[in-house]
């Protein structure tokens, strides 16, 4: 955002306040300053600034200094929606990106600006007593856009399904690096596998691409899928012609959001390179129609692609809403740290779907699928070493609600982390829709289990796998029992 919109929209907005206070109209105004009413509605929703004898006219038709009307200083109930304008999040933030201009936000602010600045400072407030950082708004807002467009990306998919055309190679699959490294030297990229291991402090760095040099260092470590997909990413960093991009994998330092979705763009790309979408439709379709739950039969997919399973997964989030009609469903990663479970991404594409990531140190309902496929692998590893994949299904009800979701999850061991394990789950909403395009769904091997949301606030009193006491529970029923006293006492 350049200095000029902060000018003109702190401008706008004290205009708008100073002729409202003062109960003048559009028409008015007009008539005093001798400025058109079309034009002073633009300056008000921040299109135009005036010019100097235009802000003189104003002044002077508004009685008020020319210095109050131009400088930065803006009366109280104002300052939240300034430093809202000022704040770097919005100099960064592509509003158009979600179908918001920076001028129909003002619009909106101007609208009611003491609402607004309320709204502003309670989420400021929260912010600063939960210790939420900037890059888990730019996160937030990523799900959000991915929710917006049903996480399908047509124009990247044509642009992967040119590139296989021009480089036929690539319809090999899986296609072996060697193939991805010569079409990224082709565009003048060159790979390095052994430099990173050279490093102390990088050797667990995945990947760093050196920008002057145009070398991507990859960790020689990784799988061949992982390989790719890295190889894949750079590809597409390159064709797209991004600027705003990270250089290593992981993250290091506060990536902005330009940085974060162009990183996802990316990935969605390699992705869909490594799974080419008419291929992974068929398999996907003849995988749904199967009668009975087989769990080799969803890994089959890891092997035929040599992808990873959250790639699997996360391909599965875009071709069916877009190719099955399954819109409800939502995506969920957890990784097992030592003792605890952490949901590290989620997408929600389900209606009424209410697990989502808690920050408030509670404890995830060991029922569901993604935590028992965890627990599960765990089982397994400890009894047979060689175990690495597993894949889970799962129905579960919510406990004091009619809804039910219908879940697949493969869980396996952190690569980067030997101590880790990862599980990633797609769910749907179960309805009759879905029990017509999923044959499976209702086999009778397939576990049902009543579930909630933490253990903190869960009543199911019989629960084998809870953790804590229900705590938050037990408060949450003293408070009704005293309301419900004293709605009976105000009877008497």
């Amino acid at each position: 955002m350049s200095k000029i919109f902060e000018l003109k929209h702190i401008f706008a907005l004290k205009l708008r306040e100073i002729r409202l206070q003062k109960g003048i109209t559009y028409q008015q105004l007009s008539n005093e300053s001798g400025l058109s009413v079309s034009y002073l509605s633009e300056i008000e929703s921040g299109k135009k600034y005036p010019k100097g004898d235009k802000i003189v006219q104003l002044a002077e038709a508004l009685d008020v200094p020319y210095d109050d009307l131009v400088s930065l200083k803006v009366p109280k109930k104002l300052q939240p929606v300034i430093d809202l304008i000022e704040t770097d999040f919005m100099k960064e933030f592509p509003l158009e990106k979600f179908g918001v201009s920076p001028q129909k936000l003002i619009d909106v602010v101007a609208q009611d600006p003491a609402k607004t600045n309320a709204f502003i400072s309670t989420i400021m407030r929260i912010s600063r007593n939960y210790e939420l950082k900037q890059e888990q708004f730019y996160v937030a807002a990523l799900r959000s856009y991915r929710e917006l467009h049903n996480n399908y990306f047509d124009e990247l998919e044509d642009t992967v399904e040119n590139l296989h055309l021009e480089f036929t190679e690539l319809q090999e699959i899986p296609f072996h690096p060697d193939i991805v490294e010569d079409i990224l030297l082709k565009i003048g990229v060159r790979t390095d596998f052994e430099k990173l291991s050279t490093f102390k402090t990088l050797k667990n760095l995945r990947s760093l691409y050196h920008p002057k040099q145009r070398l991507l260092y990859i960790n020689k470590g990784l799988t061949k899928g992982q390989k790719n997909f890295l190889l894949g990413r750079e590809i597409a960093f390159q064709w797209l012609k991004f600027k705003k991009r990270p250089f290593a994998t992981p993250w290091v330092g506060s990536p902005d959001f330009g940085e974060i979705l162009n990183n996802f763009l990316a990935s969605y790309f390699s992705v869909a390179l490594i799974m080419p979408k008419h291929n992974i439709i068929q398999d996907i379709r003849g995988f749904v129609s199967n009668k009975k739950w087989n769990e080799k039969s969803l890994l089959s997919f890891v092997d035929k692609y040599d992808a990873t399973p959250e790639m699997i997964i996360q391909r599965f989030t875009s071709i069916l809403p877009t190719y099955l009609g399954i819109q409800n469903l939502f995506f969920l990663r957890f990784v097992k740290s030592g003792n605890k479970y952490n949901l590290t991404k989620e997408l929600h594409l389900a209606s009424g779907y209410t697990t989502h990531a808690n920050e408030l140190s509670e404890h995830y309902c060991r029922r569901w699928l993604a935590i028992r496929a965890i627990d599960d692998l765990e089982r397994r590893r400890g009894s047979n070493g060689a175990t690495n994949l597993i894949a889970n299904a799962q129905i579960s009800s919510f406990h004091g609600t009619d809804s039910e979701y219908f879940g697949l999850s493969i869980a396996f061991p952190n690569i980067s982390n030997p101590e880790e394990s990862i599980s990633v789950t797609i769910g749907f909403l179960k309805d009759k829709d879905l029990e017509r395009k999923i044959n499976f769904v209702n086999d009778p091997k397939i576990p049902k289990l009543e579930v909630n949301m933490t253990c903190e606030r869960c009543p199911i009193s019989d629960c084998k796998e809870r953790i804590v006491e229900p705590k938050i529970d037990h408060r949450i029923k003293h408070q009704q029992a005293i309301m419900d006293e004293i709605e009976l006492l105000m009877q008497e």
